[in-house]
């Protein structure tokens, strides 16, 4: 099912006590996550990522609440748990109504979920990335609950400074709360420190595929950019396709968590991945080879930074 069917089970009462939660926004399945196992008196057990124990899972869903009401299982994952693991902790829900369970499954094989388990009363949710009618709702209901006076066309703004992130924008609201009165969007330009306004991976992916850049390296400049650090986050953002493109070349696919050490937005890890297998493995050494040396000449004294900046882009562009 998809959201809006599971806000009407909500509204109705009618919900089942396990869950299956996937899709593309992990926005969505942490707020739902916390909608359906906000209860008071409850005994709580969280599993995030590589934590998880199956084990110690089962047991907590097998025995008596500490606290006589109801003992809640949350899985959070970017690693598929095993299906076998899955039915048997539904089976302890189906069993015992007192049990609830989710499984927040952040990554991208959403196929598996979709049909897993219809003979069972489990709800498995898709949820996809709001669209700009929704994500405004969000930030406005957000808004609301931490008493922040801001209107939808200042919240279109505000998510437009965080490129529709639904995240960031709500993120930012606490920032917002220091004025007693109604946001303006002179407001959010003071306070927020936007994506869009400087944003660094943009601005490489441009040079990467060989687009005009020169607009955007003067705004970048401008608001204060330091070149080294612009060279510095470059052979940086190279390094990452490197290892991408290293990785499927081994194991067939990317897993960000592996790659980068963390969980990153499908659409992040998709993008890398296709950009990083545009280039072969000798041009990643001429590109960190040129980048280096740029970096070294630009940290002598009495050298003319811009200059080399931007003689190193152009030649970036000639060896891809």
């Amino acid at each position: 099912m998809y959201k809006n069917e599971l806000d009407k089970h909500i509204k109705n009462n009618s919900i089942s006590n396990s869950f299956v939660l996937f899709g593309e926004s992990n926005f969505l399945i942490d707020t739902y996550t916390k909608k359906l196992t906000s209860i008071e008196d409850s005994s709580l057990l969280k599993f995030y990522h590589n934590e998880y124990d199956f084990n110690i899972a089962k047991t907590h869903l097998s025995q008596a609440s500490l606290f006589g009401g109801v003992n809640i299982l949350i899985i959070k994952s970017e690693k598929k748990i095993p299906k076998k693991d899955l039915d048997i902790l539904i089976e302890f829900c189906e069993k015992n109504q007192d049990n609830i369970f989710v499984y927040a499954y952040t990554g991208s094989d959403h196929k598996t979920y979709i049909k897993a388990f219809n003979k069972k009363d489990t709800m498995c949710v898709r949820f996809f990335n709001p669209n700009k009618g929704e994500a405004i709702f969000i930030v406005s209901q957000a808004a609301k609950e931490k008493q922040v006076d801001i209107d939808n066309y200042t919240i279109t703004h505000l998510l437009g400074v965080h490129n529709d992130d639904v995240s960031l924008a709500c993120n930012e609201l606490d920032k917002l709360k220091i004025y007693d009165r109604a946001i303006t969007i002179k407001d959010i330009d003071n306070l927020v420190f936007g994506l869009a306004q400087i944003n660094i991976d943009d601005f490489i992916k441009k040079i990467l595929l060989k687009k005009d850049f020169k607009t955007e390296l003067q705004n970048i400049l401008e608001h204060g950019e330091d070149e080294i650090r612009i060279i510095t986050s470059i052979t940086s953002y190279l390094t990452q396709l490197y290892m991408f493109n290293i990785y499927i070349r081994v194991n067939g696919a990317p897993n960000a968590l592996e790659i980068l050490g963390y969980p990153a937005p499908k659409f992040v890890v998709n993008e890398k991945a296709s950009l990083s297998l545009k280039f072969k493995l000798h041009t990643f050494y001429k590109l960190h080879e040129l980048l280096l040396d740029s970096e070294l000449k630009m940290k002598s004294s009495n050298v003319d930074k811009g200059a080399i900046l931007l003689s190193t882009l152009i030649r970036i562009q000639q060896l891809i």
